[in-house]
């Protein structure tokens, strides 16, 4: 499918170029060459200089010189699924944008409403914000084990059912809620006892993440205020925490 073509591109970022004064034929050649797939169209958009590209069903666009694309999904519904990649300097202008855009001051998290985890010497720093019933989450915990010498800060945000609510609330009433996060998120061992003691910061940190428009878990924020969403994979989570001084 297109869709798994275009999310490889995207992670590739191939580097594509053709002359000044390309065509309707010259584009597709390029793209279907690099791309691997069939090129319904290609229409001028009238927009922008850019040209349409049609294939299986989906839209993306590119201009005369082939050295960047708009690539995504459904705008409307999903307005963060188009990206601008500059294909000349392998970069994903959307991306960094974004990134750019949604960064905070570390300091201005809330950590006296996370669990705290102390590996090593503690000097790096790193924030998350999890659902206990998400997959990824645990994926990311298994890499988090790996980790020496940083500090993690994981805020409960109970966003995918009442389950969720219910067991970041044993977690949070446990009386070492740090075991009781990892013998959970690492081992599948349903946490007990009550859920009725305090659990405001269960409802601040909702509000929190309202507030700083997280709709998905994990999210993670490095000490620079970065944020990157989803389940890091462990080589990029040592290479941003290298980065702290």
């Amino acid at each position: 499918m297109l869709v798994k073509t275009l999310s490889a591109f995207l992670l590739s970022l191939l580097a594509i170029g053709c002359s000044a004064n390309a065509n309707e034929a010259e584009i597709r050649k390029t793209v279907e060459a690099k791309l691997g797939i069939k090129v319904d169209s290609v229409t001028r958009s009238g927009y922008f200089g850019l040209y349409e590209i049609y294939a299986d069903g989906n839209l993306f666009y590119t201009d005369d010189k082939v050295t960047a694309m708009l690539v995504g999904g459904d705008v409307i519904r999903s307005p963060h699924a188009m990206n601008l990649i500059d294909l000349k300097n392998n970069r994903n202008v959307t991306d960094e944008r974004l990134r750019q855009l949604t960064a905070i001051k570390f300091s201005d998290l809330p950590l006296e409403q996370a669990i705290k985890q102390v590996k090593g010497d503690g000097k790096r720093v790193l924030a998350t914000f999890e659902d206990p019933n998400c997959g990824y989450c645990k994926r990311l915990a298994k890499d988090l084990q790996k980790l020496d010498n940083v500090t993690i800060y994981t805020f409960l945000l109970p966003i995918l059912s009442e389950d969720s609510l219910k067991k970041s609330r044993q977690i949070w009433c446990s009386a070492d809620r740090l075991k009781a996060w990892n013998d959970w998120i690492l081992d599948g061992k349903t946490p007990g006892g009550r859920d009725n003691c305090d659990t405001t910061a269960i409802t601040r940190n909702q509000e929190y993440a309202r507030r700083l428009n997280i709709t998905g878990t994990p999210t993670l924020f490095f000490a620079d205020g970065e944020r990157v969403p989803g389940a890091v994979p462990l080589n990029v989570l040592e290479q941003k925490l290298k980065q702290q001084k």
